[in-house]
């Protein structure tokens, strides 16, 4: 099964997380990628030829390179034995501070910060297993004090980034152009409320590329020959 399949993911965090499940020594040095994003800039097309090239270059007798985003966060719950109607207030700033309290009173779901902790708890845990590529949430800042982490945020001009969505999504300009405005004013303001940081911060990465001027495939290969040399 390709290291890049979705099912993989289960299969993954219950190896890691039962007991006996650590890495044993032949596995080498353990890395992990974080990657912050602009709406629209290819994040997952870079992580997937990321992980693919790392894959490549990576002894057999270690854990696969896997992809986690926000598709992958109801798998992560299932894991953890957590409801899986929480994986929708997973999302960056999906949940207004009103609604929040409310649903909190009503007894609804619990406060969007203990899913937050939730969620810093499995990215701080997966990140230090290594082998991982962690899309969004935070996952720089999380992983922050972790050695071996490598830190990138993908950008692009505005008018690419709906080119890419539209192309990617299947959305309308008119849609793309919404999507791109709302997911980045919606990744800005989680960071700034839960890690009281600057997203756009470029001392918050090791490295800021361009998808617009550098493809997918060169990006990839840029940040999986930096994050090997990495001991």
């Amino acid at each position: 099964m390709s290291s890049l399949n979705v099912e993989r993911c289960p299969s993954f965090i219950s190896s890691q997380f039962a007991p006996g499940g650590e890495r044993t020594a032949s596995a080498g040095v353990r890395r992990a990628v974080t990657i912050s994003r602009q709406a629209g800039c290819g994040a997952l097309a870079v992580a997937e030829k990321l992980a693919a090239y790392l894959q490549a270059r990576t002894p057999r007798d270690s854990q696969p390179w896997t992809i986690f985003d926000r598709n992958l966060m109801d798998r992560i719950l299932e894991e953890h034995g957590l409801p899986a109607y929480l994986a929708r207030f997973l999302p960056e700033d999906r949940v207004s501070e009103i609604e929040d309290l409310v649903a909190e009173l009503l007894g609804a779901h619990p406060p969007q910060s203990e899913v937050v902790q939730h969620s810093v708890e499995t990215i701080l845990r997966l990140a230090a297993m290594g082998n991982v590529i962690l899309i969004g949430r935070g996952s720089n800042f999380i992983t922050a004090r972790l050695p071996r982490v490598f830190h990138v945020r993908l950008v692009a001009p505005f008018e690419r980034r709906v080119a890419h969505c539209c192309e990617a999504y299947g959305m309308t300009e008119a849609e793309a152009r919404a999507f791109c405005r709302r997911e980045d004013a919606g990744r800005e303001r989680y960071v700034r409320k839960y890690f009281n940081a600057d997203i756009a911060d470029p001392l918050n990465y090791h490295m800021i590329i361009n998808t617009g001027q550098i493809s997918y495939d060169d990006a990839a290969q840029i940040i999986g020959d930096t994050v090997l040399k990495m001991n």
